[in-house]
């Protein structure tokens, strides 16, 4: 007999995917608490060596303009942090490409994860140091 979902991962509360309606949405977000941790503390990383779809793993995904994906980027500094010399951020930022024609649209999409580094590269950071983006001078 099959394990219910919601017995192996708690979030998953039912055999059927839930989708919340535009007004219990709205409610939620209204109600997160404004002390909630940023992303930058809470996106969970994706493991060493992971084989498949990253697609179930956090992540952000943006897409639109480059000025409205930048003013999204900004108010993610924080996420910079993570990489470093245990963990590094998987980044996308590309011009999306139209289905049919393979032609660019015009509009962009932005990906982030954050991944965890493999035993080499901690090692040879923790030996010869880091490398970061946090000097990196703000325009």
């Amino acid at each position: 007999m099959p394990v219910p979902m919601s017995l192996i991962n708690p979030e998953v509360t039912v055999d059927k995917p839930e989708r919340l309606t535009k007004k219990d949405a709205l409610t939620r977000w209204v109600r997160i608490p404004k002390e909630t941790p940023l992303p930058s503390h809470t996106m969970k990383q994706v493991p060493y060596k992971h084989r498949g779809s990253t697609y179930a793993e956090d992540g952000i995904r943006l897409t639109g303009s480059q000025q409205f994906i930048d003013s999204m980027l900004n108010l993610l500094r924080p996420l910079l942090e993570r990489e470093n010399a245990t963990e590094r951020l998987q980044l996308v930022y590309s011009e999306s490409v139209d289905r049919e024609t393979q032609r660019p649209t015009g509009s962009w999409n932005c990906y982030i994860q954050v991944h965890e580094r493999g035993s080499e590269a901690k090692h040879f950071n923790q030996s010869y140091g880091a490398v970061t983006y946090s000097a990196v001078p703000v325009a």
